[in-house]
């Protein structure tokens, strides 16, 4: 856990001050919208009826979800080929839907940042569901026409924490910036293209008559946020100051959640331990992470009900697990469910899209918990203070513009 205010001398010397803010957000859902009946009309097509098959098309029309966002809905031909797909197609596709998504997404949160993209000192990226050398970081950044010194990080193996984990090591960079007298602004990115996977998914629950839910629950997104160390030159206002962080690993739980890569592509491990083994991991390491950061100006020692929280919506379960544990009313939790409902999990993308819904969503707490959860099983934390709400509550369904 490191604090968002650091200095060169010990603690009691106050006489330098850096800020980490987030000061661009920008989220890109792709355009098709893939409905509960999706899922059945994929099924119809290429499988014979199995019990596994008609659970999985069950827990389906219950997840909660009124749809997920896709590149396709259910005639793309990735989906509709007489096998699954290749990781090599699966890989080509991404670094064209996926490159494309991201670019758009970042070009949100520079313009809403409002510098030049030749000021972007470093770009924190993170994806699951691509392992191609260059990364696909590389090919947003040329797109972007960043400058070729960008000092680049490509995180793997963290899943659906891969937002919050980015956000995470790109303030550490900025914090190492600070103490070098040094401006960081840091792009940090995250994209998920899991659409494509469902066929492989569901070829896996009709050869083994195993249940999986993973193509019930995951969609396609990208987001990136800017973030400042406050030296040099300040464009706009802070969104979110980052106040803390922590990473925690649950000893034992590797074969809990995890994303393994198969011949055909990657598939999904999610047992049915995971939302309780989350929730139940949430109040400590909340708690412990309060207690470390200086006064926050809300009281001794604050409760979880005193935080808005943007959490990742992993699933239903996950959810009202963590509302349950910590004890607090939905409305706390409402971008999670939003998002959620709208648009399904899109892993690492997720977190950065609930908390821009989040500050579209009128007055709230001060400050904010986010929060998130991947293989390991980790689990991800930051306390966030916000300014005030965006004016425009319909502004994350805008078009992508260019930046001039």
């Amino acid at each position: 856990m490191s604090p968002s205010r650091v200095s060169n001398q010990m603690a009691d010397d106050q006489s330098r001050v850096v800020d980490l803010a987030i000061r661009g957000i920008g989220v890109e859902y792709p355009p098709f919208q893939l409905k509960p009946e999706s899922l059945d009309m994929l099924v119809d097509r290429f499988y014979e009826k199995s019990p596994a098959l008609s659970k999985v098309q069950a827990i389906n029309r219950y997840t909660g979800i009124e749809s997920r966002s896709a590149i396709g809905d259910h005639d793309h031909p990735i989906a509709n080929g007489k096998t699954a797909p290749s990781i090599s197609e699966l890989c080509d596709l991404f670094l064209t839907e996926g490159v494309a998504l991201s670019v758009k997404a970042c070009r949100k949160a520079i313009k809403e940042w409002g510098g030049s993209v030749d000021e972007i000192t470093h770009v924190v990226s993170t994806t699951c569901t691509n392992t191609a050398n260059p990364g696909f970081d590389h090919f947003v950044v040329k797109e972007l026409g960043l400058r070729s010194g960008v000092e680049k990080v490509l995180l793997h193996g963290v899943g659906c924490s891969g937002g919050l984990a980015a956000l995470r090591t790109a303030a550490n960079v900025a914090l190492g910036a600070s103490f070098r007298d040094r401006p960081a602004r840091v792009l940090v990115l995250a994209c998920e293209i899991s659409s494509v996977l469902v066929r492989h998914e569901l070829d896996m629950i009709s050869e083994e008559q195993k249940v999986a839910i993973g193509v019930t629950l995951f969609s396609d997104c990208a987001s990136a946020v800017v973030l400042s160390n406050g030296i040099g030159k300040e464009r706009g206002g802070p969104i979110y100051e980052l106040m803390g962080w922590d990473h925690v690993t649950l000893p034992d739980t590797e074969g809990d959640l995890g994303f393994d890569v198969d011949p055909k592509g990657w598939k999904v491990v999610l047992s049915p331990r995971v939302p309780e083994l989350a929730a139940g991991a949430v109040p400590d390491v909340f708690e412990k992470l309060v207690r470390s950061i200086r006064p926050l100006g809300m009281g001794d020692v604050p409760s979880a009900e005193d935080f808005d929280w943007a959490l990742h919506p992993g699933g239903l379960t996950i959810i009202t697990g963590v509302q349950e544990t910590m004890n607090i009313e939905p409305d706390l939790l409402r971008a999670s469910y939003d998002v959620y409902v709208k648009h399904g999990n899109s892993s690492s993308a997720t977190i950065f899209s609930v908390m821009d819904r989040l500050r579209r969503m009128g007055r709230g707490k001060e400050h904010v918990v986010g929060c998130a959860f991947g293989p390991g099983i980790s689990v991800e934390m930051m306390l966030m203070k916000r300014t005030m709400p965006v004016e425009d509550p319909l502004a994350e369904d805008m078009p992508s513009e260019e930046l001039d």
